[in-house]
């Protein structure tokens, strides 16, 4: 019986735990959510889906494809992430994206190269 109990002691801890760190990545991480691209947000079924992009602490998912966030960094309101990508026809590319988080709560996207700039509205949770 001692065992059991401490088992599942255990188990609760460990979950706990878990959230806890999950709960701390995101405050590193606050551009976790969805957005779209060069829009404000309506939050409905009006959104085109090619404007949108997901953010999660491990993912970006947007029109583009896919990417997985292998790195980042932060400096103030400042993210320099580095993704590994699976386009169209599942090519495979590394790069470099910047987020810049705005005042107004908007967020600046760059690639690495400054090619493509965009910026990200918030849609409501």
């Amino acid at each position: 019986m001692l065992k059991v109990t401490a088992r599942v002691l255990s188990v609760v801890a460990l979950a706990m735990l878990g959230s806890v760190l999950t709960a701390l990545g995101e405050d590193d991480f606050p551009l976790v959510g969805t957005y779209t691209e060069n829009q404000a947000c309506k939050g409905d079924a009006s959104d085109t889906a090619a404007s949108r992009v997901k953010i999660t602490p491990r993912d970006i998912d947007s029109a583009f494809g896919l990417c997985t966030i292998l790195d980042k960094k932060r400096a103030g309101n400042s993210f320099a992430v580095h993704v590994e990508c699976r386009g169209p026809g599942g090519s495979q590319m590394l790069g470099d994206i910047n987020f810049s988080l705005r005042d107004d709560k908007t967020v600046d996207f760059a690639d690495q190269d400054q090619t493509y700039k965009a910026v990200l509205y918030k849609c409501p949770d």
